[in-house]
């Protein structure tokens, strides 16, 4: 099942951030009071009434704006409309309705998108009484809220899900049909070409103009009586030199393609190794809880000798520091040299992710590594962690019951996912690990 993405939309200062935080529950957007402060486009998954759907914050939209930055900022926003499954345009309750509001009003009904109409800074009952302009916009979803304190929040949620599917798969289930994998990476790296090797036909354009793949094609195969789907994806953005240096690495489609797949093919030019803005798709694959593969491709066009694989792995975990659970390859998807071995080693790291673990073993394990080193003590406390239980698959997922998880230091949790990973691999896929404090049961 697709998450489904709603998009926030607005002109500058209308509190989008604002309203996006109070949806995710948590201070991620920077919230101030100088138009435009939103510049990078920030995305969140979050869950109401068991519906989990993605939110994505952008940029204050100025259509017609000359400013190479307002440019920038309405190219992240035509592709949030573009790619969203339902728009939140946000409207300042405390004014009328500006002749930039109408302007973004045009494009948003012309866009045929489900919009809700959403007026901000309504924060008493008394506010409610709406202009008549506002009604006027033409959406048939229209609500006042308080993103600064929270007023109706609720019955927001309520109206952005009502047409969104629960989730109620298990989390063991076997449902899966196609290993789906998503190919990323930074424009010109090869996606199409790797793409083309593996299919074996041109259904893709092939160029060396970055940007060329216009949109995700969702492409099936069958190998070794298994099906895959693999998706490619328009790369994302490099990181553009103008005045203010706005991060543009992420873009909406290639997050979709994230969120979709069960294995990500991050790749690298060989040539380039891993930069900065890889190690950022690393990030958002980690946080999304997908499994990953570096694979540095055009390896014909680099000089070489026996130990220059070595090389590039050694180099690249180091970069990668806590995150070296990731398997590496390389390949040429001119040449078509180990494409083939990538896709062994996606149904690898897939089957990785897969992996069930018997409570009854996982406690042993448990007991044994803290037996070898025990937490530390908190504010004067003996932390003792009971019993845990694995509770997810893709990614693994395991809840560890303790007297007091505030105790649980990072350095504790990495000593626990190492051994963890030694034990039972995982390789390739981010270890979920998740304290809860164990309740005492009173008799009597």
């Amino acid at each position: 099942m697709k998450t489904p993405f709603v998009a926030i939309v607005g002109r500058p200062n209308v509190g989008k951030s604002t309203l996006f935080n109070r949806i995710i529950r948590q201070r991620k957007a920077i919230v101030d009071e100088q138009p435009g402060i939103t510049r990078d486009r920030l995305y969140s998954t979050t869950t109401w009434r068991g519906i989990k759907f993605t939110l994505v914050d952008t940029g204050g939209y100025l259509p017609q704006s000359k400013s190479e930055i307002e440019r920038e900022i309405k190219l992240q926003v035509d592709e949030a409309i573009n790619e969203a499954d339902k728009i939140l345009f946000v409207l300042d309750g405390q004014t009328m309705v500006t002749d930039l509001d109408l302007r973004i009003r045009k494009i948003l009904l012309k866009s045929n998108k489900n919009t809700i109409a959403v007026i901000n800074k309504i924060d008493s009952r008394e506010k409610e009484l709406f202009s008549k302009d506002f009604y006027q916009l033409g959406f048939n979803d229209i609500i006042g809220v308080s993103a600064l304190t929270g007023r109706n929040i609720g019955d927001l949620l309520d109206i952005i899900v009502k047409d969104f599917e629960k989730n109620d798969k298990t989390v063991f289930s076997d449902d899966k049909e196609y290993i789906k994998i998503a190919v990323v990476g930074k424009p010109n790296v090869g996606k199409s070409s790797f793409i083309n090797a593996i299919i074996g036909e041109e259904k893709l354009i092939v160029t060396e103009i970055p940007g060329t793949t216009i949109d995700s094609i969702d492409l099936t195969f069958r190998k070794d009586n298994k099906n895959y789907k693999i998706i490619d994806t328009a790369g994302i953005r490099k990181k553009r030199k103008i005045q203010e240096k706005i991060e543009y690495y992420s873009s909406l489609r290639t997050i979709k393609s994230i969120e979709q797949a069960d294995v990500v093919i991050i790749m690298i030019d060989a040539r380039d190794g891993l930069q900065a803005q890889d190690i950022k798709i690393v990030e958002m694959c980690e946080k999304a809880g997908k499994g990953m593969i570096l694979v540095f491709n055009k390896w014909d066009l680099i000089k070489k000798d026996e130990k220059t694989f070595i090389r590039y792995e050694k180099e690249t975990k180091e970069k990668l520091k806590s995150k070296n659970y990731i398997p590496m390859i390389s390949s040429s998807a001119l040449t078509g040299k180990r494409t083939f071995k990538v896709i062994e080693l996606c149904e690898s790291v897939y089957n990785e992710g897969r992996k069930k673990i018997d409570t009854p073993v996982f406690n042993n394990f448990l007991a044994e590594i803290i037996k070898q080193k025990h937490p530390s003590s908190f504010k004067g406390k003996r932390i003792s962690i009971k019993y845990g239980c694995q509770t997810g698959i893709l990614p693994p997922e395991f809840e560890l019951f303790t007297n007091d998880p505030r105790g649980i230091k990072s350095d504790y949790i990495r000593y626990i996912e190492n051994n963890l990973r030694e034990k039972f691999g995982f390789t390739g896929f981010p270890v979920k690990l998740y304290f809860k404090k164990k309740s005492r049961i009173k008799y009597g």
